[in-house]
C-alpha cells in the first residue's frame, strides 16, 4: 500500500512550547490541522498556542504535563479521550552532560522516562486507533547521537539508540498498515535543548559551535520526510556523513572521537 499524504485532522505534538516541536506544530496548522499541543512549560505552551492561533484557524488543545514522570502517556491518553490523533510527533527530550558515575540519578531516569517510556507508551496507545482505521503518521525524534556511543552523555546517546531502533523495526512490522513511522535524526540544532543540558543540579549551556542547524529548517526536512513515509531521516549532508563514520572505522575508535568532543566541549 502506498504511504497516504497528510490530510486534515489531529496532530499531537510533544515538546511543542518551543524549538523543533514548535516549528513542527506551525508546519500541522499550516496544513490544516487541529493540535494538541503537550509541554512541561505551562507559560510556553500558552504563549504557543496564542502564536499558532494568531496564524492559522486551527483548534488548539494545550495539556501542561512533565513528560518525564511515570504515567503520563496514559494522564494525556485520557486527557484526549474521544479525539482521534492522525498524527503523533513525539519530540520532547532533554540531555545530561557528564559522566555517567558522576550524574544525579534522579536526573537520568527522568531522561530515560521520557526518552524511553513515555515515547514508547503513548505511541502504543495511540498506535491501535491509527492501524483500526488503517492511516496515521508518526514521527520520533531521535538524534545524530543514536548512531555511535556517547561518552560524558552516555545515557542520552543510548536512549536515542534506542529511538532510533524502535522506529525502524515497528515502521518494518507496520508495512502495508496505511501507518508509517518516521524517526528524524539532526545534529546540533538551536533550539533551547542545550539551555538545558544539565550535569546533575548544574545547569551548563552544551557549547559546540560547529555543524548547528536551524530548528526551523530541520523541522521542515523532518515534516516532508514523515509526509512520504520516509524511515529514516538525517537532515545535512554532513550528518549524514557522521552518521556512516560508525561503519568504516572501529565502534572503538568512534567512541574515543566522540569524548574528544565531549571533553573540548566541557572545556570551553
Amino acid at each position: 500500500m502506498k504511504n497516504k499524504e497528510l490530510k486534515s485532522g489531529i496532530g499531537l505534538v510533544t515538546g511543542a512550547a518551543s524549538g523543533l516541536g514548535f516549528e513542527l506544530a506551525l508546519l500541522l496548522a499550516k496544513d490544516g490541522y487541529d493540535l494538541i499541543l503537550v509541554d512541561v512549560n505551562a507559560e510556553k505552551l500558552q504563549e504557543a498556542k496564542c502564536e499558532i492561533a494568531a496564524l492559522y484557524p486551527s483548534e488548539i488543545q494545550i495539556i501542561h504535563k512533565d513528560l518525564s514522570e511515570q504515567n503520563v502517556a496514559e494522564e494525556i491518553f485520557h486527557d484526549i479521550q474521544g479525539k482521534q490523533v492522525d498524527v503523533l510527533i513525539n519530540n520532547a527530550g532533554f540531555g545530561i552532560f557528564g559522566s555517567f558515575n558522576d550524574t544525579d540519578w534522579e536526573r537520568d531516569l527522568a531522561m530515560l522516562n521520557l526518552h524511553v517510556i513515555t515515547t514508547t507508551h503513548l505511541t502504543k496507545l495511540i498506535l491501535k486507533g491509527m492501524v483500526a482505521r488503517g492511516s496515521g503518521k508518526i514521527l520520533n525524534m531521535s538524534s545524530l547521537a543514536a548512531f555511535q556511543p556517547g561518552p560524558l552523555m552516555s545515557l542520552y546517546y543510548a536512549s536515542k539508540a534506542y529511538i532510533l531502533s524502535f522506529s525502524e523495526a515497528i515502521a518494518n512490522e507496520l508495512k502495508g498498515s496505511g501507518v508509517t513511522v518516521t524517526a528524524l535524526c539532526p545534529g546540533q540544532t538551536k533550539t533551547c535543548f542545550q539551555e538545558v543540558v544539565s550535569n546533575g543540579a548544574k545547569h551548563t549551556e552544551n557549547r559546540i559551535k560547529f555543524n548547528i542547524s536551524d530548528a526551523k529548517k530541520v523541522a521542515e526536512y523532518g515534516y516532508e520526510a514523515m509526509r512520504k513515509g520516509k524511515v529514516v531521516a538525517i537532515p545535512g549532508n554532513f550528518n549524514k556523513f557522521l552518521s556512516k563514520l560508525p561503519r568504516f572505522v572501529p565502534r572503538r575508535t568512534a567512541t574515543a572521537i566522540i569524548r574528544k568532543i565531549q571533553e573540548k566541549n566541557r572545556d570551553l
